[in-house]
């Protein structure tokens, strides 16, 4: 019984240090840039949409990672945008939003 404890304990510990790794890792900011291309189709080259589409460039992260977590928690309506928020991880969502919020309007 403690054998396993130990053994359970032991490789509860590797997946947290495995995790903090992967945290802790920097993204390449290319990366983002091509995380961020697919949503050119809508909000414009670089977040600066054409009238009647909104504008990402410039707002401010927080705002942008709270909307895009409500599209993939299905807490706000969408017709897209559930679906493309689903397809990125947390970690991928706030660094498409810091990567917007540093682009000028």
């Amino acid at each position: 019984m403690v054998k396993s404890t130990k053994r359970l304990m032991a490789a509860a510990l590797c997946v947290a240090a495995a995790g903090a790794h992967a945290q802790s890792t920097p993204i390449d900011p290319l990366q983002v840039r091509v995380w961020a291309a697919s949503c050119a189709a809508c909000h414009g080259t670089a977040g600066r949409a054409q009238p009647g589409m909104a504008s990402l460039a410039g707002r401010s992260a927080a705002e942008l990672t709270r909307l895009m977590m409500d599209f993939k928690a299905d807490r706000k309506p969408a017709t897209v945008m559930h679906q493309l928020a689903k397809g990125f991880s947390d970690e991928q969502i706030q660094q498409i939003s810091a990567y917007f919020a540093a682009q000028p309007k």
